[in-house]
This record gives structure tokens, C-alpha cells and sequence, in this order.
């Protein structure tokens, strides 16, 4: 008899488990999961926290218009750590752990180069909210951020048009200021610029020590024609480099800055009193007028609990790329990433400044540009504007290798890097 009720006990609770199995797959499919992929800690944090709070903020207000498909998002968030390797590690843990549908995230380009073959491996969909050096289409990478004709670009041509005549590039060591400016050093070479105007300087990541480069670059100014430096330095060496201008007397003035990495969350950690007038190209300000822009600003305000915090540029960027993920997915009524990948070619969502960003073929998006002057209270005043929206360009028209390509992932082209002369697909397609 007790063997008997042990046997059922026993069975009772196989039977329990199971149940509880049951209802606990039940429940992750009654969710779909967001991957966040940004550095809480390292030398981008300073950078990339924000966007996580922003992702946080962007999925608590899609469930409470009821969520996507029936279903609440889950946000999965993960700290690569400022590790490029890690990046991809996590990123494999995203998609292959953790099975969530879609992930946004990645600053630099050198981690978004780390994560691009998992991406691709496993056939999942990265929204990327970062400017970045161009030269890449893959069929798994949204590119929310600008390409160089969205920013770098029309930014020189800002400069070219106030009497500039001599360049210091001076941007961190990795791929995107190396490229870009190898974009911007060909470009501005076709405009006439001779090579002994165009100084060109990299530092590492973190970098602290500004002294000597800040006085090469002053030296360099001094040689009786209008000097401008175009920076691509990113993370937290940005601090000790504008402080390291104020302290050597170099004003926008005399030597204006316009920075392609520096916004308003990286401008409200330091004295901005110094930096008064030197420059910065983005494809949003906090100090956009539009009521778009005013409702962002109050939710993320509630959102975060603190009405001094700022907005920036990659996080409207976001904004775009993750309300246009929702509509891609609504149209394809499912989250399979070759569906949504599909369907989001030419959907359009507000952005902040008024108008609407289009998804284009070559999954880059259409863009306002727009040239901000620092202010004391660590905001821009808006100086230039384009006089409509910008489409992204995937290959630069600049660099011979890449004039002639073009990306377009809708069938049955479904490429990524079509070259037009020779009518060849060279890289990735579906």
C-alpha cells in the first residue's frame, strides 16, 4: 500500500513538473524578447548607457499600447563592457540563448564589425543608432545612424562655405574616423585642397594626455589661413580634449571643432563655458522645435525620473529604428526576421523634427542634416539645416572603390554591394 501511494505521489508530481514546463513555455511564447546589446561600463558607457535606458523606455511604452502581435516585449539586456570581442559574445548569447527577435544596439563600428558575422550566422536583425563610416550593407543591419553624405559631408561643406581652408582629421584609432576620413581626405582633395592643408591625427580609446596633439594643432592653425578641426573622437576621451582646447586658449573663433561624436549627453558631463561656438553635426538636437520632439522629451523625463536629463541624436535614432521595427512587424504579422526584413523596405515613421524617416532599399534611412553651436548650458543652437530629408548612402561617391557600388536588398536585386559597371553582385545577398 505504500509503495503504491509512493508510485502515485511519484506520479503526481512528474505530472506537476510537466505542467509547470508547460506553462512556463506557454509564458515565453506569450512574450517576444528585445535584445539590448550597449555598454554599461568601459570607456563607452559614457556613450551607450543612455541608449539602454532609451530601449527601456521605447518597449515599456509599446506594451502599454498593448505590446506587438498580442503579445508583451521583454527587453534582454546585456553589458559587452566596451570589449569588441565580448560584443559578438553577447550577441550570439542574445540570438542563440536567449532567442529574442530583434536586437538594438552597438556604438562603435569596430563593434558593430565584431557582431555583423553572428548576425549573419544566425539570420537575426540589428538596429544600429550610431553615424558610422559607411562602406557596408549587410541584409541583417538596420542603419538608424548617419552615413558620411548625412553627416560628414554636408558638415565640411558647412566649413568650406565660413572661409575654411586648412583640416586637422583627428579622430579615435579604429575603423570609423579611418574611414571617414580617408572619405573626407579624398573629397576635400577634389575640392581643391592641397595635402599640406589636411592634418591628419588618431588616438587610442580613453585617451587622457592632450597636450602635445592640442599643440600641434594650435601650430598648425597659426600658418595664416582658416583652420577648422573635424573630429571623429569618440567615448570618454572627448572630455579631457575640449578641456585640453580651453586650457591652450584655442576658441571656436580662432580653430572652430565640429564633432561627429559629441552631443548632448557627452557635453552634460564637462564645462561647456570654454567650448562656446565650436560645432557639432548631427541629424537631431534636444533643441529641436517641433511637438514631436516636445512629447520625447517629457516621456523620457517621466521615464528616467530626472527633468535635467538630455537627448541626443543615436537616441532618436532608436526612436526611428524601433518604431519602424514595429511596423515592419505588424505589416508581416510575424517577428521571422527574413519577413520583417522584407517587409520594413519603405516604411516611414515619425522622426523628432517634424517630419517622417523612411526605411530606403539599402537599409540606411532619410535623414535631416543639421549643424548645432554648443551653448553654455551644454546645448546646440541649431545653425544649418538641410532644406529637406537626406538618404542615406551606403558607398561613398568619393573612393574608387566604392563609387560604382550600390545596395539594394529588395528582390530580385538582393544585394548588398551591386557594382554597376560590371553588373556583379561581389558580397552578401540573400
Amino acid at each position: 500500500m505504500k509503495l503504491a501511494n509512493k508510485l502515485r505521489q511519484l506520479s503526481i508530481a512528474v505530472s506537476t513538473v510537466a505542467a509547470l514546463g508547460i506553462a512556463c513555455a506557454a509564458n515565453a511564447a506569450d512574450t517576444i524578447k528585445v535584445g539590448i546589446l550597449h555598454s554599461l561600463s568601459g570607456t563607452m558607457a559614457i556613450s551607450e548607457t543612455t541608449l539602454k535606458d532609451t530601449m527601456l523606455m521605447l518597449i515599456e511604452e509599446q506594451n502599454k499600447k498593448g505590446g506587438l502581435l498580442g503579445k508583451k516585449l521583454e527587453p534582454v539586456v546585456v553589458d559587452p563592457a566596451s570589449n569588441w570581442p565580448l560584443f559578438a559574445e553577447k550577441a550570439r548569447e542574445l540570438i542563440a540563448k536567449d532567442k529574442v527577435a530583434v536586437v538594438f544596439g552597438c556604438w562603435t563600428s569596430v563593434s558593430r564589425k565584431s557582431v555583423l558575422p553572428v548576425f549573419e550566422e544566425l539570420n537575426s536583425l540589428l538596429f544600429y543608432p550610431v553615424q558610422y563610416e559607411g562602406e557596408e550593407s549587410s541584409k541583417n543591419v538596420f542603419y538608424t545612424g548617419a552615413a558620411p553624405n548625412q553627416q560628414a559631408i554636408p558638415a565640411v561643406d558647412y566649413l568650406m562655405g565660413r572661409g575654411v581652408k586648412r583640416w586637422v582629421l583627428a579622430g579615435t584609432d579604429y575603423v570609423y574616423p579611418r574611414t571617414t576620413n580617408k572619405i573626407l581626405e579624398a573629397y576635400l582633395k577634389a575640392k581643391g585642397v592641397a595635402a599640406d592643408d589636411i592634418m591628419i591625427n588618431y588616438t587610442p580609446f580613453g585617451h587622457s594626455d592632450w597636450q602635445s596633439i592640442v599643440a600641434d594643432i594650435k601650430k598648425f592653425g597659426s600658418a595664416g589661413k582658416k583652420t577648422a578641426v573635424v573630429s571623429t573622437i569618440n567615448g570618454d576621451a572627448n572630455v579631457p580634449f575640449y578641456k585640453e582646447l580651453g586650457n591652450q586658449g584655442i576658441s571656436a573663433e580662432n580653430i572652430p571643432v565640429i564633432a561627429f561624436s559629441v552631443g548632448e549627453e557627452e557635453l552634460s558631463g564637462i564645462d561647456t563655458k570654454p567650448l562656446v561656438g565650436h560645432l557639432a553635426a548631427w541629424n537631431y538636437f534636444m533643441s529641436v522645435e517641433s511637438p514631436e520632439n516636445d512629447t520625447f522629451i517629457e516621456a523620457w523625463h517621466k521615464f528616467i525620473k530626472n527633468d535635467k536629463r538630455v537627448t541626443n541624436d543615436p537616441m532618436e535614432a532608436h526612436y526611428i529604428g524601433f518604431n519602424m521595427w514595429v511596423e515592419a512587424v505588424k505589416k508581416a504579422g510575424t517577428t521571422d526576421s527574413d519577413a520583417v526584413a522584407e517587409a520594413i523596405m519603405g516604411v516611414a515613421v515619425p522622426n523628432l523634427s517634424g517630419g517622417f524617416s523612411a526605411m530606403m532599399p539599402n537599409h540606411h534611412i532619410t535623414k535631416p542634416v543639421l549643424i548645432g553651436e554648443i551653448q553654455d548650458d551644454g546645448q546646440f543652437q541649431i545653425v544649418s539645416q538641410t532644406p529637406g530629408l537626406v538618404a542615406g548612402d551606403a558607398w561613398s561617391d568619393y573612393l574608387p572603390g566604392s563609387k560604382d557600388l550600390i545596395a539594394d536588398w529588395r528582390k530580385p536585386l538582393a544585394c548588398g554591394n551591386y557594382n554597376v559597371k560590371t553588373a556583379k553582385c561581389s558580397g552578401q545577398n540573400y
